[in-house]
This record gives C-alpha cells, structure tokens and sequence, in this order.
C-alpha cells in the first residue's frame, strides 16, 4: 500500500503539486496526449512512487478524455483504433505486471529514462514518425508496455498509429484509447489492492480542469502555430527534469 502525499508533504510542495496537475489538463487537452508523459516525471520530483500519482492522474485522464470525446464519438475512426488497440494489448499489459512488481526506484529511473529522450527529442526537432509497419510494430510494442508501465507511452504509439489516422479524427481516436488503457490501469489497481489516492484525485480535479479548459482554448492555436518552439521549449524543461530526477535517484541510493 502506498501513503497519502496530503499527509507528508510541506505546503510548498502540495501548491507545486497543485500547478503540475494544471499542467498535466492543459497538455492532455492541447495536443491530445502527453498530459501523463509530460507531468508524471514533474510530481515525481516531490514522491519518489510513480504509484502514488499515476492513480490520480488516470482518473482525471478518464474524465476529462470522456468529456472531450463524448460529443465528437462520430468523429472516432474505430477500425483503426481496434486494429491499435490489439497491437498495444501484450505489451501494455506485461507493463502493468512491471508496475506491480519492479521496486518505486526502478519505477522512477525508467520514467526519467524515457522522458530524457522525449525530451532529446523534442529539442532536436526529431519527430517521432513511423513509415514501414516494422517500425510500426516496435513503436507500438515499446509505446504500450511504457504505458503499461507509467502511461507515458503516448508519443511512441501516436507516432505509430497516428499514421492510419486522418488528421481530424487523430485526437478523438487516440482519445478512446487512452480510455481504454486507463480503465484497464484502475481496475488492475483495484485488484491489486493499491491505493487509489482517492482524496489526491478529488482535490486536484478542479485544477486539472482549468487546465482542461485552458488547453481546449489553446489547441487550435498550437495547431496552426509554431508548434517545434513550444516542443523545444518543452523539450528543454523534460531534459532538466530528467537528468535532476536521475541525480537524485542516484544520490538517494
């Protein structure tokens, strides 16, 4: 069982905490993923347990996605999303077997890890881009155990999905996805008896709704504008966190 952040945390930290998840909703509604891959390695600056925060952010995740998704299901391309989702099935779930059983610290490096080369990545001006279906497979085999791991998997699978997707329906399909990995997330928690950080959840919810709203105002704009600047600025910000995070991993050992 993991322990309430609300309890052992300064004040400080808890308003940090608070802007992370305002960033976590407008990321999640701006560009249609990344609201876990870009904010998880944030909180874990605070707790060193990606157990203690991924429970939170997929209940906002469910939400708000369900919220976005609901008025616009025609828009959904569901024969591509099945064909994604049966890809993305072994390896998500052999990464929810790794997020019960490997140790927080594990938990935590791999995350750095992965986020360090989005990071890379999005300073480079590198786009993650598929164009043979070998390289779909080892996009979507990659992207999906991440995500089983941390769901922070969403670039690598939208890089490889996102190909068979029309540009109008991308956002609302993979929309449905993160919906369904989430709900097999939650239920694998239940199961697994893990704290499901009900009072973190509730209490963060009408921040990550203003950035909910915030990132639907700002989603055509990042769309049509320069959106390499606003990813190397991004990029930037992952890298400092990464490399902070692994030093203190390191140190903390």
């Amino acid at each position: 069982m993991t322990h309430t952040v609300l309890d052992t945390l300064p004040l400080w930290q808890l308003l940090l905490i608070a802007l992370c998840f305002v960033w976590s909703g407008f990321v999640r509604s701006g560009l249609g993923f990344g609201g876990a891959a870009l904010t998880l390695p944030l909180l874990l600056m605070f707790e060193n347990n990606p157990l203690v925060f991924l429970p939170a952010i997929a209940c906002h995740l469910l939400f708000f996605s369900s919220l976005t998704v609901v008025t616009r299901i025609s828009n959904v391309d569901w024969l591509n999303l099945a064909k994604i989702s049966a890809a993305l099935a072994i390896p998500f779930l052999v990464g929810l077997i790794g997020l019960l059983s490997f140790p927080p610290t594990l938990l935590s490096a791999m995350v750095y890890g992965f986020t360090l080369l989005y990071g890379i990545g999005y300073v480079a001006n590198y786009v993650f881009s598929s164009n043979s279906k070998w390289a779909d497979a080892v996009f979507l085999s990659f992207g999906g155990y991440v995500s089983g791991v941390s769901l922070i998997g969403a670039p690598l699978i939208v890089a490889a999905g996102g190909r068979y997707l029309a540009k109008e329906k991308l956002r609302d399909t993979f929309f449905v996805l993160w919906i369904i990995m989430v709900l097999f997330k939650l239920g694998t928690f239940v199961v697994a008896d893990v704290n499901l950080q009900w009072r973190l959840a509730l209490l963060t919810f009408p921040l990550a709704a203003t950035g909910h709203y915030l990132g639907l105002r700002a989603h055509e704009y990042l769309l049509s504008g320069n959106k390499a600047q606003f990813e190397r600025v991004i990029g930037t910000g992952l890298i400092l966190v990464s490399v902070i995070g692994l030093v203190n991993l390191l140190y903390s050992r």
